[in-house]
């Protein structure tokens, strides 16, 4: 029997057993943990027992996480579908030796566009620049929009913006209100031909002209097209690139961070480098067992691969971190929702879940009906600081806490039947109508969840958060054999959408498309304006 099998027998074996049960080993709550100088992953309210676990550890070493870990910061091409390394790790590696890419260390241009990003940031936030608009779609926007939302306490530069979707609404909103003088663009584009992108760059520039400004100062480029950006009439001193051993939803540590940078200033931006290459040590040097990204991708997988659980919750009770949610959907199902192994085979069991989520306590008074009784089980992964921004009002971050744990605790509990029929005795109902009242109130329990706490969110810890997530994602597709690092996926939208536009201008007849597509256009085309 191979490691999935065994560990398909034992969920079916244990799959109704309590998990209030497993705490009567005593030591279970801190046996069940992973802790950190800074953090720790509880994974005590799931129904992982030490004998599944020692299972889970010897998937992942059947597997070869170690050796791929350490080909990946070693700089070897893991990404073999598109022949590259995957080296984000690289620029958080501010204490670290160097880092080899086809026989060339590859720090020292690291560390000279960190420079120069620091010099740049330095020169905006001292100078007339109130505003700063990112625009950028995917990696080059959820990662910088969600650091800049958590960091809020922390800003001391320019307002930042955050300009994505191709929809005019949004440009046109974010530009509304602003000076054009004193505004600064940032275009984030790999390419410098990410349609949106480029599309939005050139509606900002447009305004940015008519209404007094000056494209050729006050716009910047996070590209490697040297050729495209000096077209576009940006200046080599304000262009600044990455490799292409960097993808999209991991960049948020090099250039495309420069929003961040400029918000909270160069020594924030580096305690969030730092804080990213403390967990880059920690996954690299702590064992399976003390591991938190990997013990957090374990559970993972028992949840979803094993258990069945298609969807996973991210429920930061944290406001400030309200968009680490979608970050976090990006992350994982962009990176791990493959239906195909590295060698081209299917893959033989599901791949990465749903990713999906909302900030404590909003969520509570949305989508936890679900969670608490609907007919799926829902894995929660709750997210809270021991510590608030706002010491006079510490109270509210007293309740927050209370309600993080208190959700946990109700998910693993349940209310059984007969404690729902004593409380409607108790509110003086009898009979049928005791009875029925009382089966609406029936929580059925022993639903997952983990829990990660930290000390405070600052810039030091968001970088160990995301670092772990993102090892986590890293971890979970070697277990699998699939690539976390490309994304063929959005590739066949991108063609479509291309020759799609020539038929809804008017150019092309609609009946070349399928009936269906053909009807919707012709549609939108008789009742356009």
């Amino acid at each position: 029997m191979d490691i999935w099998e065994a560990l398909k027998s034992r969920h079916a074996a244990i799959g109704e057993r309590p998990i209030l049960a497993l705490f009567e080993d005593a030591d279970r709550a801190d046996d069940f943990a992973v802790q950190t100088q800074h953090m720790r992953l509880d994974y005590a309210k799931t129904n992982i027992d030490r004998d599944t676990r020692a299972d889970l550890l010897a998937l992942a070493d059947a597997t070869g996480v170690a050796a791929k870990r350490d080909a990946m910061f070693a700089g070897e091409k893991i990404n073999d579908t598109e022949g590259r390394a995957v080296l984000h790790t690289a620029l958080r590696n501010l204490d670290g030796g160097p880092v080899t890419v086809d026989g060339q260390d590859v720090m020292p241009g690291v560390l000279d566009t960190l420079a120069r990003m620091r010099l740049f940031a330095e020169k905006v936030r001292a100078g007339d620049i109130t505003d700063v608009v990112n625009i950028g779609i995917g990696g080059s926007d959820l990662g910088p929009a969600m650091a800049v939302a958590a960091l809020a306490p922390y800003h001391d530069g320019p307002r930042c913006h955050f300009v994505s979707n191709v929809d005019g609404a949004h440009i046109a909103d974010t530009l509304r209100g602003l000076d054009a003088k004193t505004t600064l663009v940032i275009v984030a584009s790999k390419t410098f031909t990410t349609i949106e992108t480029m599309t939005n760059a050139r509606t900002a520039k447009a305004w940015m002209m008519d209404h007094g400004g000056n494209p050729a100062v006050q716009f910047a480029a996070l590209s490697t097209s040297d050729e495209k950006t000096a077209a576009f009439g940006i200046a080599p001193d304000q262009v600044f690139g990455f490799e292409d051993w960097v993808g999209g939803r991991y960049s948020v540590w090099g250039p495309i961070g420069l929003s961040l940078m400029i918000a909270i200033g160069p020594k924030g931006f580096d305690a969030f480098l730092r804080g990213a290459q403390a967990m880059d040590q920690h996954f690299r040097v702590a064992t399976p067992l003390q591991n938190m990204p990997i013990m957090l991708a374990l559970v993972g997988l028992w949840h979803n691969q094993v258990c069945g659980y298609a969807t996973r919750a991210a429920l930061p009770y944290d406001q400030r971190l309200s968009l680490l949610p979608a970050y976090l959907q990006q992350l994982e199902m962009e990176s791990n929702g493959k239906s195909v192994q590295m060698d081209g085979a299917a893959l033989p069991m599901h791949s990465g879940p749903v990713v999906w989520g909302a900030a404590g306590t909003n969520g509570q008074h949305a989508f936890y009906q679900l969670i608490h009784q609907g007919t799926r089980v829902i894995p929660c992964e709750f997210m809270v600081a021991a510590n608030g921004h706002e010491p006079e009002l510490v109270h509210h971050h007293h309740l927050l806490m209370a309600n993080c744990l208190a959700q946990s605790e109700a998910l693993m509990r349940g209310r059984p039947l007969a404690v729902a029929t004593r409380m409607m005795a108790d509110k003086g109902l009898t009979g049928l109508e005791k009875d029925r009242q009382a089966r609406h109130r029936v929580f059925a329990g022993n639903r997952p969840s983990t829990t990660l706490v930290y000390e405070r969110l600052d810039p030091f810890m968001l970088g160990q958060i995301v670092a772990l997530y993102e090892h986590r994602v890293f971890v979970e597709g070697v277990v699998l054999g699939i690539n976390s690092y490309d994304q063929w996926g959005v590739e066949l939208g991108k063609e479509l959408a291309t020759s799609l536009q020539p038929v809804i201008e008017g150019a092309e007849d609609p009946e070349t498309r399928d009936p269906s597509t053909a009807a919707l256009a012709r549609y939108l085309i008789t009742h356009r304006d």
